[in-house]
């Protein structure tokens, strides 16, 4: 199951921005890359996810659950991972190294692996101020995790105003970040 092309895992987390995944699968793909789409259970039984157009964009299917004993893996090795949008929960459980989910055990493992991981957050003000959440993002980042957070990357919302910030959601500047890699 090899791909003549780099292969990127993206990882979908139930945020508002999900709707819009789609963005980055097509901005993936011109840039040369195989993408695979992973989504956390939330986003699919949320519904934050268009199934249908990021399974036409990336040529593969959706995949949310862990596959079955016996089941021959599913996609091809990744070469690097993003995970947008992220969210508090995700980042919590991640950074604990809870992987309760395929999504989470993937970006675990990854990690392990030392592959490029990418993972752009959306989540209030209020959420961001939470200890809990600083803690988690400085773990990831000790971790290798390049977090795009803070000054000049992505900045939190006040709480209840996401929904005016989706348009401006900056998938590519995931993609960015791993072009701009060593």
């Amino acid at each position: 199951m090899m791909s003549p092309r780099p292969v990127l895992y993206l990882v979908i987390c139930a945020a508002g921005p999900a709707k819009d995944a789609v963005r980055l699968v097509t901005a993936a793909t011109d840039r040369g890359w195989d993408v695979c789409v992973i989504a956390t259970p939330a986003a699919v039984d949320g519904e934050f996810i268009d199934r249908p157009a990021l399974e036409a964009a990336s040529g593969r299917p959706v995949r949310s659950t862990w596959r079955r004993s016996g089941e021959e893996k599913r996609n091809p090795p990744a070469d690097a991972v993003v995970v947008a949008p992220m969210t508090m929960n995700t980042v919590n459980k991640w950074a604990a190294g809870i992987a309760d989910t395929y999504a989470l055990g993937l970006v675990a493992e990854a990690v392990g692996l030392g592959l490029p991981v990418v993972a752009l957050p959306f989540w209030s003000t209020a959420l961001d101020s939470h200890p809990a959440t600083r803690r988690a993002v400085r773990t990831l980042r000790d971790s290798g995790v390049r977090v795009l957070h803070g000054e000049g990357e992505w900045a939190p919302h006040p709480p209840g105003t996401g929904g005016e910030r989706l348009a401006a959601y900056p998938w590519a500047r995931a993609l960015d970040a791993l072009d701009a890699r060593p």
